[in-house]
């Protein structure tokens, strides 16, 4: 059963709010309170009728005018509050599971279409739904390419997040932000595990749902966790109405990815570092 979370939720709901977070740690009851008070902070949780104060899964989402750059911006203490009425798109920016032994992903499908359903009959204004996503096994493979791959530079662009981790800042991989979106969409589009599906979780999770990849944003989670796990980069998952049908069997069928003109053009494009080497070498 799909219900809404507000700040008038039970305190021992709001609890499990706090206990469950999974993917942008929750900093006690005012940090709470930002996410799911303001008119442009919505969270819906999953239930099992027998558990009514415990979600089985639970989404967190920001009605932005236009799709935000960073997760900073979201989560920022001080910032404008939208009305409603202004909002034209829904960023489902975290989803959290917290029975791990009963299937998240299985509730995580149900969840997404049952909101994204829920949004569009009751908030008709709004046109564009849209994940801010981690790449949580970016890094780890970016530490596998350095060795293969010497001419994309990619124990530098390991070297800068080990220094930005260190400070909590993005700085040291500003210059690199070129790289890291090509990669990045290197990593989500192409890189598959042994049966052909994507090796990211968390694009298998959206593509599977029927979501598109739509563009890949650098320096948008500069967290020091988000530095860890993708080296600062997020992804847009799109969620078109239209084709979540027709995305989600040609995922299921073929293992089809569909993704954004702004994903093809990324992968068309040279990788900076790899053009610098041509031009130096010619």
């Amino acid at each position: 059963m799909l219900r809404r979370i507000d700040w008038e939720a039970p305190t021992d709901l709001l609890e499990k709010i706090i206990e469950y977070e999974a993917v942008h740690a929750i900093d006690g009851w005012d940090d709470l309170r930002r996410r799911i008070e303001p008119e442009d902070r919505l969270c819906f949780g999953f239930f099992h009728p027998e558990t009514p104060d415990e979600p089985l899964i639970f989404v967190e989402i920001a009605l932005c005018k236009g799709i935000p750059a960073s997760v900073q911006d979201i989560l920022a203490k001080e910032r404008r509050i939208l009305a409603e009425s202004e909002a034209d798109t829904a960023v489902f920016y975290s989803i959290s599971n917290s029975r791990q032994g009963l299937g998240g992903m299985s509730f995580g499908n149900l969840l997404i279409k049952q909101v994204v359903e829920s949004l569009s009959h009751d908030l008709p204004h709004l046109n564009t739904y849209v994940t801010l996503s981690p790449l949580p096994g970016f890094r780890a493979w970016l530490e596998k390419q350095a060795s293969a791959e010497p001419v994309l530079r990619i124990s530098e662009i390991l070297a800068a997040a080990d220094a930005a981790e260190g400070k909590e800042g993005a700085e040291p991989l500003e210059p690199m932000s070129n790289s890291l979106r090509c990669l990045a969409a290197r990593y989500l589009v192409e890189e598959k595990r042994a049966n052909g599906l994507p090796f990211d979780p968390v694009a298998r999770f959206h593509l599977g749902n029927g979501a598109l990849v739509h563009d890949i944003l650098p320096m948008a989670d500069t967290s020091a966790n988000g530095i860890r796990q993708s080296c600062g980069v997020m992804a847009n998952y799109l969620y078109d109405l239209e084709l979540l049908e027709t995305n989600h069997k040609a995922f299921e069928e073929n293992g089809a990815i569909a993704r954004s003109n702004t994903i093809e053009e990324i992968l068309k494009a040279e990788l900076p570092d790899r053009k610098t080497r041509k031009a130096a070498n010619a």
